[in-house]
This record gives structure tokens, sequence and C-alpha cells, in this order.
């Protein structure tokens, strides 16, 4: 069977939590634990995996699961899972078989993870031959105005072109696509990473997929680089990187992700940095960032960055110098320069700062950074010279995403957690107060916005089972048009994407 959840919790919790909270399902006996491994051989192993570790579904381990509740995987077992392969079970086992299944998938692994080389290079697939593919848009809309929209709820991707918004595509993806999808330099093509450890290859130009590989067991995000010659992913599980050539998704090589000190590591993000022609790469488990260089031949070693902390994420200054990155010593964030090699200032901001989707905007000539907070009903905006907080900007509960452009008087920014995640505010970016709030389908959780290419319109996620895209003018919040869709989350503009346009996280 195939166990699939809806919705990408954005407030993830560890996978010990929720081995914590599984502790208060009463314990099977021996007998009964060999019974749920029977159960789980008898309905889930063909899909799932003898050892759990995914097939034509996803991975069903601790560490894969860390976003679904127990509940919510009991629930998927007994009902199934709408215009997915995952039926219900409900007429074949009883209420006592399901708690048990559930307790054995939220239970380590007998065996050793692992994801060899052998096994990414078994798992590749190529789907289209590109060379035989027209160079040129086959669509007729204009190709750096088109929109990659996520919709979580059944695990598709939509292609609207960014001028009526109609759909030109509709495919299903893996699942739980995660990190945002990451384009070609060019924008013809564009690459997702699934939660457990997919990674698909699309031509935008052609409305088709190219090529598949599963470069891993939990994945974090994958980069691009800017020469559009390597796609590399960041996993959780194995904790690792894997270099992969972008014209194809065939495996180069791996590295290891093992901290100066041979402690082994989860790898938190990684991203590209295009005027430093390298990617950089931020550690979970070490007091480490890497950057590799991809100029010329790259033989892909890591220098490495001593952090002040551990780093769960970043966000580049507008000249890719500089890293703001999470930091828990720093209870809010940290700066590091990447010239140097040196932690330069901490970023002492209250709660949980979710540096990786703050962005930056210029304010009387001047760069500041704006940064929503997962635990804490306020923006922070930093001066980006002195790194001195100028403002604590009060929400209406904590947030997950902030969003602009160049041509907006506005940042964007949703009330993600709590009970009035209804509301998304609308922040005047040079007076620094909250202009305006909107509650686009009130009682549903309104989400992540993405601008136009030119800025001029806006569509806005509500991430609900009947949910919605809302477009909207960005000027006069006036309501262009609403596409019914079933909880869309990302949504990402090819043209702001591939230009890294201010008010926009990469």
């Amino acid at each position: 069977m195939r166990l699939m959840t809806a919705l990408l919790a954005a407030a993830a919790l560890p996978a010990a939590t929720f081995v914590a909270l599984d502790m208060a399902i009463p314990r099977a006996a021996a007998a009964e634990s060999t019974d749920a491994h029977a159960l789980y051989q008898q309905h889930c192993q063909s899909c799932h995996g003898v050892d759990r570790l995914g097939g034509a579904g996803p991975a069903l381990l601790p560490e894969s699961l860390s976003r679904i509740k127990p509940d919510e995987a009991r629930r998927v077992i007994r009902d199934g899972r709408p215009a997915s392969q995952m039926a219900a079970y409900s007429a074949v086992l009883d209420e006592a078989k399901i708690d048990s299944l559930v307790d054995h998938l939220y239970q380590p692994s007998a065996v050793p993870l692992s994801w060899t080389d052998a096994d990414i290079r078994a798992s590749h697939r190529m789907l289209t031959d590109v060379a035989k593919l027209p160079a040129s848009p086959q669509h007729g809309a204009d190709p750096l105005n088109l929109f990659v929209v996520v919709e979580a709820g059944n695990h598709h991707v939509r292609i609207l072109e960014g001028d009526g918004f109609t759909e030109l595509a509709n495919f299903q993806s893996h699942f739980a696509l995660h990190g945002g999808p990451k384009f070609s330099p060019d924008g013809r093509f564009v690459y997702f990473a699934s939660r457990d450890g997919w990674v698909s290859f699309y031509d935008l130009h052609n409305l088709t997929m190219v090529a598949e590989v599963r470069a891993g067991l939990n994945t974090r995000n994958l980069a691009v680089s800017n020469d559009g010659r390597w796609v590399l992913v960041g996993n959780y599980l194995p904790g690792n990187l894997v270099l992969l050539d972008a014209r194809d998704l065939s495996l180069v090589k791996h590295i290891p992700a093992v901290g100066l000190d041979g402690t082994p590591s989860r790898v938190s993000a990684v991203y590209t940095a295009p005027p430093r022609n390298s990617f950089v790469v931020a550690l979970k488990d070490v007091k480490e960032a890497w950057e590799l260089s991809y100029a010329g031949e790259p033989d892909f070693e890591p220098r490495r960055i001593q952090a002040a902390d551990f780093l769960d994420d970043f966000s580049f200054t507008p000249d890719y110098r500089h890293l703001l990155a999470t930091s828990r010593k720093a209870h809010g964030g940290q700066v590091i320069d990447l010239d140097t090699g040196k932690a330069v200032s901490d970023i002492p901001l209250p709660g949980m700062p979710h540096l990786g989707s703050g962005i930056y905007w210029k304010r009387g000539g001047e760069w500041v950074f704006a940064t929503p907070n997962v635990s804490k009903g306020l923006i922070s905006v930093l001066d980006m010279k002195s790194w001195q907080l100028i403002k604590e900007i009060p929400t209406e509960g904590p947030g997950f995403f902030m969003r602009s452009h160049e041509n907006s008087k506005y940042a964007w920014t949703d009330v993600f957690f709590g009970a009035n995640n209804d509301a998304v505010h609308l922040i005047d970016k040079q007076t620094l107060e909250v202009a305006h709030t909107l509650r686009p389908m009130p009682g549903k959780n309104a989400a992540h916005v993405e601008f136009t290419k030119d800025g001029k319109q806006l569509l806005l996620s509500v991430w609900d089972t009947d949910g919605a895209l809302i477009v909207y003018d960005s000027d006069t919040l006036e309501e262009i048009k609403r596409i019914p869709m079933n909880k869309p989350s990302g949504k990402y503009n090819v043209g702001n994407k591939i230009e890294y346009a201010e008010g926009t996280s990469h």
C-alpha cells in the first residue's frame, strides 16, 4: 500500500518527538510485534519495500514520517488516500491491527539504513531523449512567466502561464515535494526533490518529464549550479550530498557529510551562490558550513567554514558574501562571512526566526532583511550593514513565508500557525507598518505568495482540501481570479527564480 500524506505540515517536528509520542501508544507484546511485521509484509512491502525503505510508495520510517502524526497515519491506512494508489484497508484490518501496524512504522528500522551508489544507479530512469525535443517552447506562453505550482493535497504539479493563469500541464509528483523546485539558468528545465529522496527533471518547453533518480531515503532539498551543469542533493538519510549531472540526473559522486572531527551529520540545506560559482551547504549536526566550487573542472572538495553553532537553514545577502543562518546558540541567527570564513555577528532574535524564508529590500536606499518567526507573532527587520534590529512588527500569530517584489510596495507575510492562520499581512516596506490584513478564505489557512515576473500580479495559496490559488492585482489588491485546488502549497515563477529576484527566497 502507499502511505501518503496530503499536507506538508510546516512546523516539522524531529523524528524523536514522534517516537516519544508513540510511547503513549500501548506497546504490543513480542508476539504482537511479530504480527505487526507480518501485517506489513502482507499488505505494505510490495509498494513500500521489504525493509520500509520505499519503492513505488514512500519510505515508512520514523525519519521519513516525522511530519506525519500517528493519528494521521492511522486515518490514511483506514480510509486510503484519494487520487493516489493508496487503498483503504478498513475492510481488511480492524482498529487493533491498524494500531499495531502504525506502531511498527514508527519504530527504528531493524536493518542499517543505507542508500549506496549502486542503489542510486539502479533507480535511475530516462523517460525522454531531450536531444530529440524542440529547443523552443511549444506552448505559446511566455516561458519566463510560467508558474510551477505544487498541489500538496493530491501530490500533483500544475504548470500555469502567468498572463491569463490558464493551466498548461498537470502531472503527479513523488511523495511530499520539499525545498522548492529549482530551475536551469535559462528556465527551460525544472528539478524537484521529494521527501523520500526522488529527484525529477522536467522540460517546461515541451511539458514532459525527462528523467528521475532516487538520490537518498530522506532528502532536504537540492540546488542547481548557475552554469546548468550540476544538481546537488542534500540528504538527512543517509547524511550526505549527492552530485548529479544536470543533463540526465546520472550519478557523478556522493560526498559524505562528515565533520572535520569525524562526526557524521545530516544536511540541513544546500543552495547555489551564482556570483561565487559555488554551492553552499549547512550541516545540521556539526558546526560547519561548506562551500563547494563548481568553477572550471571542479573536484567538489568542500571548503569547511567553522560556524559558531549548528546551522538549520540560511539566506544570502544580496552580494552573496554573507550567510544569515539560523543558530540555536544565538537564539536567532548568526552572520557568516563567506570570503573570510568567519562568523562575524550573532543576530539575537527572539523565538524561532525562519531565516530561510526571509527576504530583503531597499529602504531609504539601504538594504534591510526581514524574517518571519515560527514561534512568535512578529516580523523582525534588520539593518544589513550593522546587523542591528530596526523593528519588530507585531502580527496575529507566528508565520512561515514572506514574499515581495522589486515593483511592489508591500511585503506579504502569512500567519501560518495558530487560530488566525486565515490572515495575511501586507507590510509597507518603507514605514514598516502593517498596511492591510486580508482574509482570502475566512477559516482556511492563507499562505505562500509568488509574484508574476513584472510584479503586477501575485498568486496566494489557501492550504485546504477545498482550497484555491487566488490571483490579486498587487497594487489595488483586487481579486482577479480564483483557481480551486487541493492544498496548493508553493508556487514558483520561472523568471523570478532564475534571476534570483529581490523579494523571493532562493
